[in-house]
């Protein structure tokens, strides 16, 4: 994509979170409640997730995980992004605006440990769980990416742009991502060491040395870091195994289409989508036109019977 697009790409992020931001922070000067009709502002706390989901976990697990997820989702938008093989200004900016809802409510259990939610909908007797724009924003981004799935879907996924197998040459892309999982566990490791060792020692300066206490928050932090050392690896693998398809896969139907132009076979090179090396379409169509000269040269040098 141009630079202009990746702008209007990530403009909608911004504002999404602008404008959490800034509504939650005029939701937390309101004093009471007040009705509109079906809709009702009362300023809420929310110390789990989406509806309060895991509001009963260990502050710890809670918070520390909740806000961990938040940072994945990151990682994971920015490498849509990159291996969206198609423009599509809708789906990605869907993404945009579902992000940054997300990084909205990401943002206040880092800051405060909840949630800040101050929108209800409905009746006395029969309402919504509160809510606020940032959970609504993220509604427009779900609606937002199922329209272009649905309206783009032949371009996302073309019937003649699938290879057969992943595994084009195993080797290699199995070491590229034994490689790409060994730097990021040992990422993981080096993060765990240094904040396992900095919570232990705040802890220990806090309480003492009282072995309860540190048990009851070291513990959830291990098995929570842990699970996330184990889903982080299985996306490096699987983001490696579709990187190093786009690398092998072009390499491969290169060095197919110079044995078929060594046998005497005039075929052009396309690639799939989304494949790195783009060159070499150009590459290989120049090869071409230098065979059908040399085999011209060759039909003119030939006697004549």
């Amino acid at each position: 994509m141009r630079k202009r697009d990746w702008f209007l790409v990530t403009f909608p992020l911004i504002v999404t979170w602008l404008i959490d931001r800034v509504s939650k922070i005029a939701a937390s000067q309101m004093q009471g409640s007040s009705n509109h009709g079906p809709v009702s502002f009362i300023l809420h706390h929310n110390h789990g997730a989406m509806l309060g989901l895991f509001s009963d976990l260990p502050a710890v697990l809670r918070i520390v995980s909740l806000s961990t997820g938040g940072a994945f989702l990151i990682c994971s938008y920015a490498i849509v992004q990159y291996l969206l093989p198609i423009r599509s200004l809708m789906l990605r900016s869907g993404l945009s605006i579902l992000l940054g809802g997300i990084l909205g409510n990401v943002a206040d259990r880092i800051l405060y440990g909840y949630v800040i939610d101050f929108i209800v909908l409905g009746t006395p007797t029969l309402s919504s769980p509160a809510f606020n724009l940032a959970d609504a924003l993220q509604w427009v981004g779900y609606g937002m990416i199922v329209f272009a799935i649905i309206r783009e879907g032949d371009l996302l996924w073309p019937e003649n742009n699938a290879r057969k197998q992943y595994w084009i040459n195993r080797k290699f892309q199995l070491k590229y991502c034994l490689v790409l999982m060994a730097v990021g566990l040992g990422l993981t490791v080096i993060s765990l060491v240094f904040s396992y060792t900095y919570l232990r020692v705040t802890i220990s300066e806090l309480v003492g040395n009282n072995q309860f206490l540190l048990n009851k928050f070291l513990i959830p932090f291990v098995i929570t870091y842990a699970i996330i050392c184990v889903a982080f690896c299985g996306i490096l693998f699987a983001v490696g195994r579709l990187i190093s398809h786009r690398i092998a896969g072009p390499v491969y139907a290169f060095e197919r289409f110079i044995m078929d132009a060594m046998e005497g076979k005039d075929r052009p090179l396309k690639l799939r989508s989304g494949d790195e090396f783009r060159h070499l379409e150009a590459l290989a169509e120049k090869v071409r036109e230098e065979c059908r000269r040399l085999k011209e040269e060759s039909n003119k040098e030939q006697p004549r019977p």
